[in-house]
């Protein structure tokens, strides 16, 4: 069975639950009191998806000052310019369980993710309820091995440019 390796990085505001998904889909558990990430945390795991195993290499990222729906615009805007053309983009709206407090509208998530043909899923880490299904939906949209290029994707040459003739004072 095939192995391919799927970089997965969760960016987001402090406190929005980057963390209990990750912790959540690689040991399956939940835990109120988990300290903030401090720079990066990385953790891996590897499913089974039809014929292949998917190693999800998940990059969990400390969460930057107050951001908004709007900052998500921007980020995706950055991913979409200097990322790969097949890149995958998810949008978590975690805390589902917590729809008192909401503060992005459902309809709203998910016609913004419909626009930019990105995942939109509605996540709780807390009651366990979309996570698995939100990385499933990760390994659906990743290219199958037949679209990518001969290097497997793992890399490209650095060609030197033809330098100039060196030139001589007298």
């Amino acid at each position: 069975m095939a192995l391919r390796e799927l970089k997965v990085c969760l960016l987001g505001d402090t406190g929005v639950g980057k963390s209990s998904i990750v912790w959540r889909f690689v040991e399956d558990s939940f835990d109120p009191n988990i300290n903030p990430t401090i720079g990066a945390s990385f953790m891996t795991k590897t499913v089974q998806y039809q014929n292949e195993l998917h190693k999800f290499l998940i990059w969990d990222t400390a969460g930057q000052e107050r951001e908004t729906f709007s900052t998500l615009k921007n980020w995706v805007r950055e991913l979409r310019q200097h990322g790969p053309p097949s890149i995958v983009v998810a949008i978590a709206g975690n805390k589902c369980d917590l729809s008192d407090v909401r503060e992005v509208m459902e309809r709203d998530a998910k016609d913004y993710a419909d626009s930019i043909h990105a995942i939109f899923v509605e996540t709780s880490a807390k009651n366990a309820i979309n996570i698995n299904e939100l990385f499933i939906e990760i390994s659906r949209r990743i290219p199958s091995t037949d679209a990518n290029p001969p290097s497997g994707g793992k890399g490209f040459k650095l060609r030197r440019q033809p330098s100039e003739p060196k030139r001589s004072c007298c």
